[in-house]
């Protein structure tokens, strides 16, 4: 029998094997989860929120716990793994209390005399979930809860390294009241997700992940006619302008790489830098990149921690060297240290062109890619030739003018203007080009999977 055996990235130490399930186990599971469904659905909004209530204190009430499982597995800080279950607490808050209104029937007209119509939006069944590891519990929750809430059941599968805290969300799940069977966690291979997806039971996908992936699962979907909501990677520009507070921009794009061990989709990632302020920039933000501490993850001094797995070690290395032996130079970093873990250092690279991996491509890992710009109109041309298009930032003391810039002409799904962060359960998350589609977040993602019903009556 085929096993998962989750690794602690900081200290190499094996924590748990897990066994692979057969396809016969994961389809028992998908019935059991459609039958869940079936009964699921026949409760209201109204009823369904309090369940999301009491998951969210559930999250609450276990967040050391689960907090220290997402540090072991994946290395991620201790403090933002705290951050990161009380992230997950607020989504299912916000999506019990706003989800009723958010799919409340719509009454229209229809017809040259206005005749009576309704908008409905009624659950589709069960909606199977592809995650990542970056964010064990986040990346379930934000599919799981608007799913929930719409009458949906729910199938996880789970990247294998945080295999232990898919799990333990499923147990505080029942443990909060939620049915047991319409929330699933399958523990399987790619071949038998590839089967799973066009199983008529599944009624929609949404995967997080690589651009690779996404094209692959969003294909294996079509053939079976499902809907996807995918969001992939992307190399997120942040602009910093001729007039942008060099302070800031400083503090901001630091936290904005480094964030989750500078494992997550919208790290800020390449920093494009208008030539009348590059030096300023550049030499303050390399010093601050050189101060960063480096260590364990579970001490609280610690700012930056390992990188998730050996595996992932390997590319961010790859990718930096590739860079360099094209021309690329380090400012800072990209020598890791001689100890036991997946550890890399906060590196910045400069002299970027394309062709490189720094230039084209997403760094999973704390590598900054500063690129210059001869003016801000020169900046924005350079941040949207990238293929992808999922987050930015944009640096600017004319708060207006950058606000202009961001509606009208960044070519992204989500734009930060002299600050970062990750995302808000009162606004939508997704992005455009290879970066995917599909929203989730502020009510968009209630309505991603339902089927919108035109009733007309006489």
């Amino acid at each position: 029998m085929s096993t998962i055996t989750t690794t602690n990235p900081a200290t190499e130490a094996d924590i748990e094997v897990y066994n692979l399930m057969t396809e016969a186990e994961a389809l028992r599971r998908l019935e059991a989860c459609h039958a869940a469904f079936l009964e699921w659905r026949k409760l209201s909004h109204n009823d369904r929120s309090p369940y999301l209530i009491k998951i969210a204190r559930k999250l609450r009430d276990n967040a050391d716990e689960l907090a220290a499982l997402m540090t072991e597995e994946t290395g991620k800080l201790l403090k933002d793994g705290l951050t990161e279950v009380e992230i997950c607490a607020a989504i299912f808050d916000y999506t019990a209390k706003n989800g009723p209104a958010v799919l409340a029937d719509e009454d229209r007209t229809h017809g040259a005399d206005g005749k009576r119509g309704v908008v409905s939006y009624q659950p589709l069944g069960v909606i199977y979930s592809i995650q990542p590891w970056n964010f064990p519990l986040y990346q379930p929750v934000r599919v799981l809860a608007a799913n929930l809430m719409t009458g949906n059941g729910c199938i996880l599968k789970h990247a294998s390294i945080c295999t232990g805290s898919g799990l333990r969300l499923r147990e505080l799940c029942i443990e909060a009241g939620l049915p047991e069977d319409l929330f699933q966690v399958i523990l399987i291979d790619h071949d038998v997700s590839d089967n799973l997806i066009g199983h008529p039971l599944v009624r929609g996908v949404t995967l997080t992940g690589s651009d690779g992936a996404g094209r692959h699962v969003g294909a294996v979907a079509a053939k079976a006619l499902k809907k996807t909501v995918l969001e992939l990677g992307s190399n997120d520009a942040y602009l910093v302008l001729e007039d942008a507070d060099i302070e800031t921009a400083v503090k901001s794009s630091t936290m904005g790489r480094l964030y989750n061990n500078g494992q997550t989709c919208v790290s800020a990632k390449r920093f494009i830098v208008t030539d009348k302020v590059y030096s300023a920039f550049v030499d303050a933000f390399v010093a601050k990149m050189k101060e960063i501490t480096m260590g364990d993850p579970t001490d609280e001094t610690t700012e930056l921690g390992p990188l998730s797995s050996q595996d992932q070690f390997d590319t961010v290395k790859e990718q930096v060297d590739q860079s360099v032996a094209k021309g690329a130079t380090i400012l800072c970093g990209g020598k890791a240290p001689d100890r036991k873990g997946a550890y890399y250092p906060a590196t910045v690279l400069a002299e970027l062109k394309p062709g490189m991996p720094a230039y084209d491509d997403e760094i999973f890992g704390p590598v900054a890619s500063v690129i210059r710009a001869k003016d801000d109109e020169d900046a924005m041309r350079l941040a949207n030739e990238s293929r992808y298009g999922l987050g930015g930032g944009i640096f600017s003391q004319n708060e207006e003018r950058a606000l202009t810039l961001a509606r009208e002409h960044f070519d992204t799904g989500m734009i930060r203007i002299n600050s970062f962060g990750a995302a808000d359960p009162n606004m939508p998350f997704g992005g455009v080009k290879d970066s995917g589609y599909g929203r989730e977040h502020g009510g968009f993602g209630m309505k991603e999977f339902v089927n919108t019903k035109a009733i007309f009556l006489p």
